[in-house]
């Protein structure tokens, strides 16, 4: 099968620590990288886990905060100094691109690959239409302008069934066309039924990413029917009236999201320093939606498994 798979590159919140890095995560999809967020950091953690700079072809910015973003100049910097060839594509909301555009570009004033800004409008929308992938962006509800990001996986064809397709001896030129659902018609003008010819397509897989965001039943509808979502979970409900007074999320609203939307899988993150061990976190958001993992730096977790 194919590769989709979101590699945890950091899950922090507002500053490093020596337990968690700031929020990055990489996007595996069929070997290309796509890049989402970019905290301090982020470009040591890419080694570490032997993702390859060639690869990264897209990067993700949610907002202009620090732990989101930082990392961006001297990753985009490094790039260059490697000798990066093609293009690298780089989708932020306006007030981002005013900021950093200009300290990408005295950083890399001879950039060796072709560097683009992309404007995320501010109520989101596809960003990236690929013919296996979409990605769009959505509004979340921080202090700042924020946007998440959905990563759509297109259906698939169906599977060739070799035994009928030899016994009906269907010539190659057509196998396209079957793959993609039509009938075959014979010479003597018999249809035989597609389903006969083939399997049914692997299905597809979506992941969403959600942080930084205070709970809001409009999260739920935009990421509705997703696989598997990433939601932040700064705090414990202890601390919600600290998590909503910041812009941010519990570990149980994060839960009660993921249930809302119908999801299969949610993993939380975007910890609080406050916390050395995640884990009354990932139980207060099981109590409430049981298929939940806590992020880690490291993790890699395979998107179709939540099929």
């Amino acid at each position: 099968m194919e590769s989709f798979k979101v590699n945890i590159l950091g899950c922090g919140s507002a500053t490093p620590s020596l337990r968690h890095l700031q929020s990055c995560q990489v996007v595996d999809f069929r070997d290309s990288l796509m890049m989402i967020d970019c905290g301090e950091g982020s470009q040591l953690e890419l080694r570490r886990r032997k993702l390859k700079f060639t690869r990264l072809t897209h990067i993700f910015i949610s907002h202009i905060h620090g732990d989101h973003c930082l990392g961006l100049p001297g990753l985009l910097s490094t790039l260059s100094l490697h000798g990066r060839e093609g293009g690298v594509k780089v989708y932020m909301l306006k007030d981002g691109i005013k900021l950093l555009k200009p300290v990408v570009e005295y950083l890399c004033q001879r950039c060796s690959y072709d560097l683009e800004f992309i404007e995320i409008p501010p109520k989101g929308g596809v960003l990236l239409d690929t013919n296996a992938l979409t990605v769009e962006a959505f509004p979340l509800y921080h202090r700042v302008p924020c946007v998440g990001f959905i990563f759509r996986e297109k259906e698939k064809l169906r599977h060739i069934n070799g035994e009928m397709v030899k016994f009906y001896d269907v010539p190659v030129r057509l196998i396209p066309d079957i793959k993609a659902g039509a009938d075959l018609v014979l010479p003597d003008g018999r249809i035989i039924d597609n389903s006969i010819l083939t399997t049914p397509a692997t299905p597809s897989s979506s992941y969403a990413y959600c942080s930084d965001t205070m709970f809001d039943t409009r999260v739920a509808e935009a990421v509705k029917g997703v696989d598997t979502i990433y939601h932040e979970a700064t705090y414990l409900s202890d601390l919600a009236q600290s998590a909503h007074e910041r812009g941010h999320s519990t570990a149980a609203e994060a839960a009660q999201i993921a249930k809302l939307a119908g999801a299969k899988r949610l993993i939380i993150g975007h910890y609080s320093k406050r916390y050395i061990d995640f884990t009354p976190l990932l139980e207060e958001a099981r109590a409430i939606f049981p298929n939940t993992i806590a992020a880690d730096e490291g993790l890699v977790v395979d998107l179709h498994t939540a099929l």
